[in-house]
């Protein structure tokens, strides 16, 4: 597996890469945007973690162009920027998972490795399903609906695997986030909510709602159509 590492800061960097080397990955290093982007194009790595501030081009508009050209690659973004406004673009541009600094170093393996295995899980050869008018393509990581084609991040497929497999049941935030983000680490109780407003954005239409909240619960697919 290789990793591309993208930090401004030489000492965080040659550190970021001494905690990664050791656990058998390849590790990539970047000092700002442009560089990040140019490695990215030409290695085509297994995820990238982003540093947000960087001279020149940040982390937001690499992740931005990265997108542009592959829906699938789990992005980090490895930041000390810990607004909630922060974490909310960074979702809305594409983004796995936030890792705010200063963070330890199994904090950042555990979640490495948990963005790598919903990649994995997600592009399993699972057939397509179907909710509601939404066809599901979890190998191609998007759905579509009448001609019109929306790329999926493997979380989201991921999310919508589960509500569509336990279809009618109320699914708990602890059992989406147990499931979706795995058990080795804990994210903030926001996290599954933006992720979730972002997804329906991609994926509902006014005539109908696939995700539906139950308050003070959690999230159902109903099971229709």
């Amino acid at each position: 597996m290789t990793i591309l590492l993208a930090e401004d800061d030489p000492v965080t960097l040659e550190s970021l890469a001494a905690c990664l080397q050791p656990e058998g990955f390849r590790v990539l290093l970047a000092r700002d945007g442009e560089e990040a982007l140019m490695l990215w194009r030409k290695h085509r790595p297994d995820l990238l973690c982003l540093d947000i501030m960087m001279p020149g081009m940040d982390g937001y508009e690499v992740c931005r162009r990265v997108r542009a050209e592959d829906a699938g690659v789990p992005v980090l973004f490895i930041s000390a920027k810990s607004e909630e406004i922060d974490v909310v673009v960074g979702l809305r541009l594409g983004a796995d998972d936030f890792v705010r600094k200063p963070f330890g170093k199994h904090e950042l393996i555990a979640r490495i490795g948990s963005a790598l295995r919903r990649t994995q899980v997600a592009r399993s050869p699972v057939g397509r399903f179907q909710m509601g008018s939404l066809s599901v393509l979890p190998a191609e990581l998007r759905a579509q609906r009448e001609g019109e084609s929306m790329d999926l991040t493997p979380r989201e497929v991921s999310i919508l695997k589960l509500l569509h497999e336990r279809a009618g049941q109320v699914l708990s935030r602890d059992t989406l986030l147990d499931v979706c983000w795995g058990l080795d680490y804990m994210p903030e109780s926001r996290t599954l909510d933006q992720h979730i407003a972002k997804l329906r954005k991609k994926i509902e239409r006014e005539s109908e709602e696939i995700i539906e909240t139950v308050r003070g619960v959690g999230y159902r697919w109903r099971g229709q159509g």
